[in-house]
Order: structure tokens, then sequence, then C-alpha cells
């Protein structure tokens, strides 16, 4: 078995509260979709509309086990504030006890 788990990634915007992200992430974990939340602010420039746009948002990392992946990022695309949220994921190698932890 490779020790691997998945890192899914995501934007929140930087008008929330650093308690109303924490409830977005504890609503995540308590339904055992991930193991794990980190969350810290971001200054982003992107393309909107056509036009540059620039703010505050918050970047939420989660680890989650390989099999739980596509349940949280389907989770993430439902109760995602934005049209087209960021929704980045990978695969990384991690040791047997982290992994373990994070499978539960």
């Amino acid at each position: 078995m490779k020790d691997t788990i998945s890192v899914i990634q995501t934007t929140l915007p930087g008008e929330w509260l650093e308690a109303e992200v924490g409830q977005w992430a504890f609503s995540i974990i308590n339904d055992n979709l991930a193991a794990c939340a980190q969350r810290n602010r971001v200054e982003s420039t992107f393309s909107w509309e056509g036009k540059v746009e620039y703010g505050s948002e918050w970047r939420v990392q989660l680890k989650t086990s390989v099999e739980k992946s596509q349940e949280l990022i389907a989770r993430i695309n439902d109760s995602h504030p934005y049209d087209s949220p960021q929704i980045l994921w990978w695969e990384a190698n991690s040791t047997a006890e982290y992994l373990n932890w994070v499978q539960g």
C-alpha cells in the first residue's frame, strides 16, 4: 500500500470572519470528509469577467484519504459561495503514521 493522502485546497471570501471560515471547515471535518483543515489569509490577483481584480481571501487546505477525495470535492462545490471555486487537489506521500491518522 502506498503511504499517500489527498490534499485539497480551495479559497473562501476574504470578507468572511475567521469564525465563519472555521465553521465551514469544522462542518467538513465533523462530517468525516477530512481529517485536518488549515486556513490562512492570502492576497489574490485574478481575472474575472474581463477585468483584473484583487483582494483578500482565505486559503483552506484539507487533508483526507484518497478514497474520500471525490466526495470532499463534491461537498466543496455544493457548499461554496463562489460561482467558480478554486479546487485544487493532489496526492502527497506521507508517513504511515500520518496516513493512518488521516484515514481514521
